[in-house]
C-alpha cells in the first residue's frame, strides 16, 4: 500500500498539558512539546458482546476483534419509497436534517451510561442509529445498532461496555446509506493498536479521498465518509496517535467534529472553519467530557469549559489534557442553522444562547413583517421560541395551535384507504378551539420544498383559521448544503422555483415573510462574519469537489 506522506509539525504550534483534576477553563500558550509516542499495544483479546451480526478486522500480528450489533429495525413503511402529494410518509421529512451527534468521556467509571444519556440529549441530532465504544483492559468493547439511543440500548447491553473510557454517536445519515454497518463509532485495528471515531460532518472531498486510498489497495467496508479517516491513519508512517490523525486531517476538507479513542486516550478534533459545534466539560470527579452541545453537559452534570477551538486537537489521557493546534485559522463559518434549527433551546452553541438567538429571530419578524391577528402559533417544535418573540414584540397571545405528537416514528401502517396530508396529520393536529374564527400568524424555522407547509395551512383553515400568515425564521434556503447537513438538490428547493408571492398563492396564505439576510446578519453583531449562510447565498466557504 502506497504510503501518504508524514506531515510536520513546526514549532509554532500551540500545545498545552493540563492536569485532569477540575481546573478553570484552558488556554492555548505558544511552547512546542512534542507529543508522546504510544506504547506498543498489550495482547489484543477477542470478545463477544451480543447476538446477530459480527465483523472483524484483521491486526498485523493476526489478531483481531469481533464486533457485535443489534439487529436493523424492518419498516413497515420505507422511507425512501415515493408518495403522491396527499399522503406525506413524515412530516420531519420536509425539514433539513442534522446528520450527527457525538459524545467522548474520559475519567469515570460510569462511562458508558453517561454516554447514553448524553446521547439521549442529543437524540434531536440523529434517530437513524447509535453506537457506544467503551475501553475497559486495553480493550475497544462497542454496541451499535439501528434505531433510537433507546431502542438500541437496555441494562444487559450497557453491563456489556465497563471501563472508564467512551465515545458515542447518534447517526441520521448525510453520506452513506441507512445502513447497520455505517451506524457509528467505527472501531479499527492497525499496527499500533486500535481506533474507535465518531463523527459529526461531512467531508467535501471524501469520493476523491476515498478514490486515492483504494487505488493504493485499501478495502471499505462502509459507504460512510467517515471511514476513510480510519484509513488514512492506519496509512500514516508516523508513530504517535496524536500525528496520525493530524496527518489524517491534513487530508480532509469540509466539516468534521469527531472524537476518538485508543486503549488510553480520547481525542476531539475540529475543523479549521469550526462548521460544526464540539464543547469541553468535567464532571465533579474530574471526568473530561467532549459533546455536540452543552444540553448533553447539563443532563450529565458536567460543567461547560469552552469549546473545542476550530482547527484544534485535544488529547486526553492520565497525564491530564494536551491541547495542539495544528492549521493555520481561517475565518470560522459556524452552521447558522443550528441556531435556526438543529441545536436544543437550551443549549449555548458558538458562544451564543440558542434560545436567545430565536427568540430575537421572532421579534424581528414582528417587527418587520407585521400581520393583523388574533393569535400567535407555532409549528412544533423547533418554531416555538420564535413565535414566543413575535407574539411578545407584537402584544398578541401565543397559544399551541398546533399539537405535535412525539410518538409516531419512521415506521407506522398505512390506511389502505388514503387519508389526505396524512403523515402530517399523524405528527400535527390542530386545535380547533384556539384557530376557529380567528386570524392566525404561525411562525415555521425554513420552508424547504413547501409540500408540508402548505399542508399545514390546509389544516389551519380546515379547522376554521378564518386567516393564516405564515412568517419564517430564516432566510429563504437556495443552496444545499455539503457540511453535513441532508438538505435536497438545488433544483428541488421552492425558494429557487417560486417567488415569495408565488408561494404565498400556492400555498393558499394570507401572508407569507421571511427573516432577511441582513437583519439576520445584524442581530448576530460583531459576530456575524464568523457563520456560514451557504444555503441563503451559494456563497461556499470550503467549495465542493465531488
Amino acid at each position: 500500500m502506497a504510503a501518504i506522506k508524514p506531515s510536520l509539525i513546526s514549532s509554532s504550534h500551540s500545545i498545552r498539558h493540563t492536569p485532569l483534576h477540575p481546573t478553570p477553563t484552558l488556554t492555548l500558550t505558544p511552547l512546542f512539546c512534542c507529543p508522546k509516542t504510544l506504547n506498543p499495544k498489550p495482547p489484543f483479546r477477542k470478545i463477544t458482546l451480543a447476538v446477530s451480526h459480527s465483523f472483524s478486522l484483521s491486526r498485523a500480528n493476526n489478531t483481531s476483534f469481533i464486533v457485535h450489533s443489534k439487529n436493523p429495525i424492518s419498516h413497515i413503511l420505507s422511507a425512501d419509497k415515493e408518495y403522491p402529494d396527499d399522503i406525506s410518509v413524515d412530516y420531519d421529512d420536509e425539514k433539513p436534517r442534522e446528520e450527527c451527534g457525538v459524545v467522548g468521556i474520559y475519567g469515570d467509571p460510569e462511562a458508558s451510561r453517561l454516554c447514553y444519556l448524553a446521547l439521549h440529549a442529543l437524540q434531536h441530532r440523529g434517530q437513524e442509529g447509535a453506537g457506544i465504544v467503551c475501553v475497559k483492559d486495553n480493550v475497544l468493547q462497542t454496541i451499535t445498532g439501528m434505531g433510537l439511543v433507546s431502542e438500541v440500548f437496555d441494562q444487559s447491553k450497557l453491563d456489556q461496555l465497563p471501563g472508564d473510557l467512551a465515545i458515542g454517536h447518534v447517526r441520521y445519515s448525510t453520506a452513506g446509506s441507512s445502513m447497520l454497518e455505517n451506524v457509528q463509532p467505527f472501531v479499527a485495528g492497525y499496527r499500533f493498536g486500535s481506533v474507535g471515531i465518531a463523527h459529526n460532518g461531512n467531508f467535501v472531498n471524501y469520493r476523491a479521498l476515498r478514490t486515492m486510498l483504494e487505488e493504493n489497495g485499501s478495502i471499505f467496508n462502509t459507504s460512510s465518509d467517515t471511514e476513510v479517516v480510519l484509513h488514512l491513519i492506519a496509512n500514516s508512517k508516523d508513530r504517535p496517535f496524536l500525528l496520525r490523525i493530524v496527518e489524517a486531517c491534513e487530508q480532509l476538507e469540509g466539516a468534521y467534529s469527531m472524537v476518538f479513542v485508543t486503549e488510553d486516550k480520547l481525542v476531539a478534533v475540529r475543523d479549521p472553519h469550526g462548521f460544526r459545534p464540539l464543547v469541553m466539560g468535567r464532571r465533579s470527579n474530574g471526568a473530561v467530557v467532549f459533546a455536540s452541545e452543552t444540553c448533553a453537559l447539563d443532563l450529565i452534570e458536567a460543567i461547560f469549559e469552552r469549546e473545542v477551538c476550530p482547527g484544534e486537537v485535544l488529547v486526553v489521557d492520565k497525564e491530564g489534557v494536551l491541547s495542539q493546534c495544528l492549521w493555520s485559522r481561517p475565518q470560522p463559518k459556524q452552521c447558522i442553522f443550528e441556531h435556526i434549527y438543529f441545536s436544543q433551546p437550551n443549549s449555548v452553541v458558538f458562544g451564543r444562547s440558542v434560545y436567545e438567538t430565536r427568540f430575537a429571530i421572532g421579534e424581528i419578524l414582528a417587527t418587520e413583517s407585521p400581520a393583523e391577528c388574533d393569535v400567535v402559533i407555532a409549528v412544533p417544535d423547533s418554531g416555538v421560541v420564535a413565535a414566543l418573540g413575535y407574539a411578545a414584540k407584537a402584544g398578541v397571545p401565543f397559544q399551541q395551535g398546533l399539537i405535535r405528537s412525539h410518538y409516531v416514528g419512521r415506521t407506522f401502517i398505512e390506511p389502505s384507504q388514503k387519508i389526505r396530508d396524512f403523515g402530517v396529520k399523524l405528527k400535527l393536529s390542530p386545535v380547533r378551539a384556539v384557530l376557529e374564527g380567528k386570524r392566525i400568524v404561525v411562525v415555521d424555522d425554513s420552508i424547504v420544498r413547501g409540500t408540508t407547509s402548505s399542508k399545514i395551512v390546509r389544516l389551519l383553515k380546515e379547522a376554521g383559521a378564518k386567516e393564516v400568515h405564515m412568517r419564517i425564521a430564516s432566510p429563504p434556503i437556495i443552496g444545499s448544503c455539503y457540511y453535513g447537513v441532508d438538505t435536497p438538490r438545488a433544483e428541488e428547493l421552492i425558494s429557487n422555483k417560486m417567488k415569495v408571492e408565488e408561494m404565498r398563492e400556492a400555498m393558499g396564505l394570507d401572508s407569507l415573510a421571511y427573516l432577511r439576510l441582513d437583519s439576520l446578519k445584524k442581530m448576530l453583531g460583531k459576530q456575524y462574519p464568523n457563520f456560514c449562510y451557504a444555503c441563503f447565498t451559494r456563497d461556499y466557504p470550503v467549495k465542493p469537489r465531488d
